[in-house]
């Protein structure tokens, strides 16, 4: 079998993945994970008990037990350029032997919930709400890099999304997992995620610099595809869903509905909207 070179997989002087610090000891086999590392905190508030802590750059991780059961909570920062990092090192922690440098013969699944805030694109999706994606479609260019398959029905999807949105770009879709959705989404919205590689004029706000697809807010909301339509904007989600098809990992995003673009509210009380979902997730992973 052959080794993987230490300029492909780099690893400290522990042998703890490079970025993550972690080793496979440190993670359990269910992950939330949160952009913001001081959020680490206010999930793991809620732990009985607290077995490791790392932390290196932006990534924070905790992991201990919350009611008898496992978990790991990690801050990623924001975009899809450090999702691909986290899934990467989180795969490399479980399915590859960091000291042979090998590949392990048995493949195993991580459930991993990403707990984020984001932008509603459509009238009907008050601030204050929790969504859970369905579909995410990245306005990135990650897996431009990857060998990610799409069906046919996906293809016409996104050959949909770019004619209307008026991109001079084609974007990418993946979805989420079936069996974490039932569970920790089922009473949630529905929706369909737009992965945005920037805050401001990926995601249609103009402040000073002029925006080149000023009419993008517009275009996508009013966005139809058979029974589908586009719900919200955020930032790694996308990265997320394509990276776990890729490695076969359970993957699933949650989101505290924070803004409204389209009658350009936000939460008065935004801590508030994220707890509810803190509590909500915990209860169900």
């Amino acid at each position: 079998m052959a080794r993987i070179s230490p300029s492909e997989l780099v690893l400290n002087p522990d042998s703890s993945v490079y970025h993550l610090g972690l080793t496979p000891d440190q993670i359990s086999d269910t992950i939330i994970t949160v952009g913001d590392p001081d959020r680490v905190n206010k999930i793991t508030r809620h732990f009985d008990k607290i077995e490791h802590y790392v932390n290196k750059r932006e990534f924070v991780t905790q992991t201990g037990y919350y009611r008898n059961k496992r978990l790991t909570v990690l801050s990623t920062g924001m975009g899809t350029d450090n999702i691909e990092i986290v899934m990467m090192e989180l795969d490399a922690l479980v399915n590859i032997d960091l000291h042979q440098r090998t590949i392990k013969d048995d493949h195993k699944t991580l459930n991993i919930i990403r707990l984020g805030t984001s932008g509603s694109l459509q009238p009907d999706i008050p601030v204050g709400s929790h969504l859970v994606s369905d579909y995410a479609i990245g306005m990135d260019t990650l897996m431009f890099f990857y060998q990610l398959v799409n069906s046919d029905e996906e293809t016409l999807f996104l050959d949909a999304i770019h004619n209307t949105g008026e991109l001079p770009f084609k974007p990418y879709v993946a979805r989420g997992s079936r069996s974490l959705l039932e569970r920790i989404g089922k009473d949630m919205i529905k929706g369909n995620t737009l992965t945005s590689p920037g805050f401001y004029a990926p995601q249609g706000r103009q402040v000073r610099a002029a925006l080149r697809l000023p009419n993008l807010v517009e275009a996508l909301s009013h966005f139809r595809y058979q029974d589908m339509r586009l719900t919200n904007f955020e930032m790694e989600t996308a990265g997320y869903y394509a990276m776990g098809k890729i490695l076969g990992h359970e993957v699933l995003s949650v989101n505290a509905i924070l803004s409204n673009r389209i009658s350009n509210e936000f939460s008065s009380t935004p801590e508030l909207v994220v707890e509810s979902l803190i509590e909500k997730v915990l209860d169900r992973v």
